[in-house]
């Protein structure tokens, strides 16, 4: 339970703010720009209220324009755009619960305006990518994933180590969902190298680290458990066991899907996927699009025995 809880953590956190790396809310540039410096806007009328710190208000379809540009890649194909769109409301609502209003600072979410769009994509493809992110909020108007009419906590991340995670009995919805096609992605494989000496370093950065000694690097790693998606749940370092993703985290690891071992003088670090490993797979998402998948089918996948519902019905 308390390793999985530190994986809620990191997920709210992780791929809303630090995987994307790009920061900023939603500013007025550009003469002629909708409500807030969105251009053009996203069709209003959610109901749904963010207020932007020192800069007003914006609706909340409009506000999910600059999230979804967050969180996915514009080329990405459109119903996956629309799936990960579905998911960035349902996220809202559930912030938001039965409130109409909320600020964007109770979020752990940030929209993002024309001017860092426009540096992300680059001009050529600027409004090209910006209206096919509004048009996958606005073909998704209102929807978003219940389970036992509850709204669910929409883990997403950018790729699985082949398949994803399950949850735990508070999350009965993530169960592990077969995702081979993000062996596929650039980046699915990453290989990191540490001497004995830098290894041993970041894990004494830990508050249960301090007794590690770099003469004990590499000959006393040793994964303790697995889950059942690859992803490293308890490992021994020294003569201490430490959660798989605090590891992750302490050495800077994309994934929790990895290896650690001895490599000449050092320790080396193989490393399948990008993200905690729970809920969507956003690449995942984008081949199944590819295939002919459509955005209710891909959170079907990925997300089991949920509904998808509109705030309109």
């Amino acid at each position: 339970m308390r390793r999985f809880w530190i994986s809620c953590i990191i997920a709210v956190l992780f791929p809303y703010i630090v995987t994307l790396a790009v920061s900023g809310g939603i500013n007025g540039i550009r003469q002629g720009a909708g409500q807030n410096g969105i251009l053009g806007g996203a069709e209003a009328g959610s109901g749904k209220t963010v207020y932007l710190e020192g800069r007003g208000s914006v609706d909340g379809e409009e506000y999910l324009v600059g999230v979804l540009a967050r969180q996915m890649p514009a080329d990405y194909e459109m119903e996956a755009l629309k799936a990960q769109a579905i998911a960035a409301r349902t996220f809202l609502y559930r912030q938001m619960g039965d409130r109409d209003e909320i600020r964007e600072s109770e979020l752990n979410l940030e929209g993002m305006g024309e001017e860092q769009m426009e540096k992300m994509w680059g001009s050529p493809r600027f409004l090209e990518y910006y209206e096919k992110v509004k048009g996958a909020v606005e073909q998704t108007k209102g929807q978003t994933m219940v389970y036992e009419g509850q709204w669910v906590e929409p883990m997403f991340h950018r790729a699985s180590a082949g398949k994803t995670r399950d949850g735990d009995e508070g999350h009965p919805y993530l169960v592990s969902a077969e995702s081979g096609e993000d062996v596929e992605m650039d980046g699915y494989l990453t290989i990191t190298m540490w001497t004995a000496k830098e290894f041993a370093e970041l894990i004494r950065q830990m508050p249960e680290g301090e007794s590690v000694r770099e003469d004990q690097i590499p000959d006393t790693i040793q994964v303790i458990e697995r889950d059942s998606a690859g992803y490293v749940t308890q490992i021994q370092i020294g003569s201490h066991s430490f959660d798989g993703e605090a590891i992750k985290e302490a050495l800077g690891l994309p994934s929790s899907a990895y290896t650690l071992e001895g490599y000449e003088d050092g320790v080396r670090a193989v490393c399948r996927g990008q993200g905690h490993g729970y809920g969507l797979s956003q690449y995942g998402a984008h081949v199944k699009a590819a295939g002919g998948m459509k955005a209710e089918e891909i959170l079907a996948h990925y997300y089991k025995n949920i509904e998808i519902i509109s705030g309109e019905e």
